[in-house]
């Protein structure tokens, strides 16, 4: 009964809204700035106050309670009440435990702090003039440490410099003692909804957020097994042109991954040494269209039959490029048998006209030829192949690529040729790394 003695000391109405007061409050939501101290000198803080508060701080009329009571139920909130006079923290708690909230006090700045370290608080109401410490400055320690939490000044300096200050530096209200009951439950009950909408909107965007990554990570496992089925669909077009010329069989897979390995040690993105693999791959795709009887001659071709070979990297450019994911790769396979000095066909471009893929792939097709048996000679070492390209430089090859190859050691193109000639690579198992990855065992 004592608590509720001392709230009558606190009534006061407030008085008439002065017109002066709405206009700076209507000015300051227009136009998103709070007005300075020096623009209202002369207004009274009440006024200024309730001019920025809603209607709902009037006190309900009793044929509303029961509808605005459901509208707005709410759980028990957490409050945290801080003041070095014992009488005011009585009044409130007394007040607002009447509404079914959780009081806890604190007649200090400092034992305000220890309280938010080991407890978890939906408001906290504080005054600014202690004997032992600074409302505003807990406010501001609040304010850094946890920033959705709203702090709510209960204070009797009635100087709107003051209370601006207070709202800049992150107070939800400014409360003047002496107050009316209803004032102080309703502008608590305005931060507790203000609390909650701002809880609710960062759920809603963790929701959204983790919606995404979901989506996302649907769409990148959708990726990968699409891109899985281009690489088998690439892996039955090599099968095809082996079969095609049976003489070559494995070329495809062993230049492929030479070209991986070059790329990657020149430094090319992964997505780049993607495109160059399988154009890498399907370089000579063109001759499908190649007649057998050319193709497979064991003698050497007639320059007749010699421009009709020739013809493979424009038909099989022309087979690609009508395929999306293969666009990129049909470049290489149109060029990949240009000369960095312009003697090569089909287009005669020179130097950096050539695109990368296809100035890497020269050099790893000239490696596996002459490393492989052919009808017309045996195979010969990675050093006699080593010693052909650095001759052909700058003539036949690229010099930078050149160069690159050159630092690579002999082991690493014997340890890939022996990985695919025990025929249990595929090509989606390439490692973009610089080689192919280990089969499963």
């Amino acid at each position: 009964m004592a608590a509720g003695r001392n709230l009558g000391s606190y009534d006061m109405r407030p008085k008439p809204l002065r017109h002066a007061s709405e206009r700076d409050m209507s000015k300051a939501k227009t136009t998103g700035r709070m007005p300075l101290a020096k623009d209202l000198k002369g207004q009274d803080l009440t006024q200024f106050l309730d001019a920025n508060r809603t209607a709902a701080d009037a006190p309900p009329r009793p044929a509303e309670s029961g509808a605005r009571g459901r509208s707005t139920l709410r759980r028990p909130a957490r409050i945290l009440v801080v003041d070095d006079e014992e009488s005011v923290r009585i009044m409130i708690g007394a007040t607002l435990e009447r509404q079914g909230h959780d009081v806890q006090f604190a007649s200090s700045g400092r034992d305000a702090l220890e309280l938010l370290e080991r407890n978890s608080f939906d408001l906290v109401l504080t005054d600014i003039v202690m004997q032992d410490g600074n409302g505003i400055v807990l406010l501001e320690r609040i304010h850094s440490q946890q920033p959705q939490l709203p702090v709510v000044m209960v204070t009797a300096i009635h100087d709107i410099g003051v209370a601006i200050d207070s709202m800049r530096r992150g107070a939800y209200d400014y409360l003047l003692k002496p107050f009316e009951r209803h004032h102080l439950v309703s502008t608590v009950q305005r931060a507790l909804d203000h609390r909650q909408a701002l809880a609710e909107s960062h759920s809603y965007r963790q929701s959204l957020e983790q919606a995404v990554e979901a989506r996302t990570e649907m769409l990148r496992q959708a990726m990968e097994d699409l891109e899985h089925s281009y690489d088998v669909t690439l892996e039955a077009l090599g099968d095809a042109l082996d079969l095609k010329d049976s003489e070559t069989e494995g070329h495809s897979k062993r230049v492929t991954a030479y070209t991986i390995a070059l790329a990657r040690a020149m430094g090319l993105d992964p997505t780049q040494i993607k495109f160059i693999a399988r154009g890498a791959f399907l370089h000579d795709i063109g001759k499908m269209a190649i007649p057998d009887q050319i193709l497979r001659k064991p003698g050497t071709l007639t320059p007749e039959e010699q421009q009709i070979m020739q013809e493979h990297c424009s038909r099989g450019y022309h087979i690609l490029c009508k395929i999306p994911f293969l666009r990129e790769a049909a470049e290489i396979v149109s060029s990949h048998q240009e000369h960095h000095d312009g003697s090569g066909y089909p287009n005669g471009l020179r130097g950096n006209e050539i695109p990368i893929g296809a100035r890497i792939f020269a050099v790893a097709d000239t490696l596996d030829a002459i490393t492989s048996d052919r009808p017309y000679r045996k195979a010969r070492g990675f050093d006699v192949a080593r010693e052909e390209i650095l001759r052909c430089s700058g003539t036949q090859f690229d010099p930078a690529v050149v160069e690159a190859f050159l630092k690579m050691p002999n082991e690493l193109w014997e340890e890939l040729r022996a990985e695919i000639t025990s025929q249990t690579t595929h090509f989606e198992t390439l490692n973009l790394a610089g080689g192919p990855i280990p089969p499963k065992r």
